[in-house]
């Protein structure tokens, strides 16, 4: 079964098993092979942990035993035709399924496709989009909403075309794919809010998993074929609740939201010193 969230999908999975995030202590020197590893953003098993890029050497030999019975995942930027056309057709088996159209991902410099990997299998994309004069895709439905966004100063950056295949860890994944566009749009490119479009059935999952809240009435998408609504996120909140929530597994009693399985806030800020150095801005 496949989950889609795409911009107008997305069922709930199982919880994830109960465990305590190991944080990292330190980045290694990549030996692998550079067209493997050179955009690999983080490696991760599910339920969360960094692995490889984020443990020294030793660490990752004492953990190999532990290793045997989780889901191991990298996620990577979707630089070559082939890693596109791989996430094109995850989104093309979704769309159809649910009757929906679907356009392929296509190589833009104002846009970053991440693709998370299960050994050979795509588990999971999204693309991150960064305004530009060119601007949005929801520009096209709610250009009146994002224009009184831009004219407050904020600087706006919208997820488009996010899918998760359910036969994967989902949750994780799923949080994983969010978080690193999270740290592309805030900590690289020092954007300050989300949008997106989604099926108004969805509306109320992406304001419990994540905080969003809807600032545009449901119109119809003729992208898809069918109804969306936008909904928008200030990334300071996202900023909040990763430093209160980020790999606090199992996730305290009453939390439901998504963020215990995204990375911790430490985590997080190694991503993004990482990203920097390695000179990985803005490359999709």
């Amino acid at each position: 079964m496949i989950c889609m969230i795409c911009m107008h999908e997305f069922l709930a999975t199982p919880s994830m098993p109960a465990e305590i995030p190991k944080m990292f202590t330190g980045l290694r020197r990549r030996q692998q092979d550079p067209d493997e590893w050179d955009r690999t953003i983080v490696a991760f098993q599910s339920p969360y942990q960094l692995k490889d890029l984020c443990l020294d050497q030793s660490q990752a030999q004492a953990e190999d035993t532990t290793r045997v019975s989780r889901q191991e995942f990298k996620v990577r930027i979707a630089t070559t035709e082939d890693r596109r056309k791989s996430a094109s057709l995850l989104i093309e088996k979704m769309y159809s399924w649910r009757g929906y159209e679907a356009d392929a991902i296509n190589r833009d410099p104002n846009r970053i496709t991440l693709v998370a990997h299960q050994e050979n299998k795509v588990a999971g994309t999204v693309t991150l989009g960064l305004d530009s004069p060119r601007g949005l895709v929801v520009d096209e439905l709610y250009k009146p909403e994002i224009d009184a966004l831009r004219a407050r100063g904020r600087k706006i950056a919208e997820l488009t075309k996010l899918a998760v295949d359910e036969t994967s860890a989902s949750k994780s994944v799923l949080a994983a794919l969010f978080h690193i566009a999270f740290i592309y749009a805030f900590h690289i490119h020092k954007y300050t809010d989300f949008v997106i479009e989604v099926n108004p059935r969805h509306e109320r999952f992406y304001k419990r998993m994540l905080g969003f809240e809807c600032i545009g009435a449901e119109r119809m998408c003729p992208r898809v074929g069918a109804p969306a609504v936008l909904l928008h996120l200030d990334l300071e909140y996202i900023d909040r609740k990763i430093a209160e929530l980020g790999g606090v597994l199992p996730p305290p009693p009453g939390e439901k939201s998504l963020y215990p399985y995204g990375f911790s806030k430490q985590d997080e800020l190694g991503i993004a010193h990482r990203l920097l150095g390695e000179s990985l801005i803005g490359q999709a």
